[in-house]
């Protein structure tokens, strides 16, 4: 999985969350804080990151989940972590 198709993934769940205005999804970059420039509250992040979980059937270690940031960057990061852990390389 590139980190665009993780990134497009993501924001599909982001449009999920009632308390993002779809419009600040138009122009995410991997910069993109889901708290300062999505308006997410802090406590939304663990519903980002379960919805991240069941899309991309992973399941993050909860260690991970505490270090992760709040970037779209850091999301994807992490997302790809387990996805690769998941498919062998080729």
């Amino acid at each position: 999985m590139t980190r665009e198709e993780a990134k497009d993934k993501i924001v599909e769940i982001l449009k999920t969350v009632h308390t993002i205005n779809p419009e600040r999804l138009k122009n995410i970059t991997e910069k993109t804080d889901f708290i300062t420039d999505l308006g997410a509250p802090s406590t939304e992040l663990v519903n980002i990151v379960a919805k991240a979980e069941e899309k991309f059937s992973i399941e993050f270690e909860d260690d991970d989940i505490d270090d992760i940031g709040s970037t779209m960057g850091d999301t994807i990061d992490l997302v790809l972590k387990y996805v690769n852990k998941k498919q062998p390389a080729l």
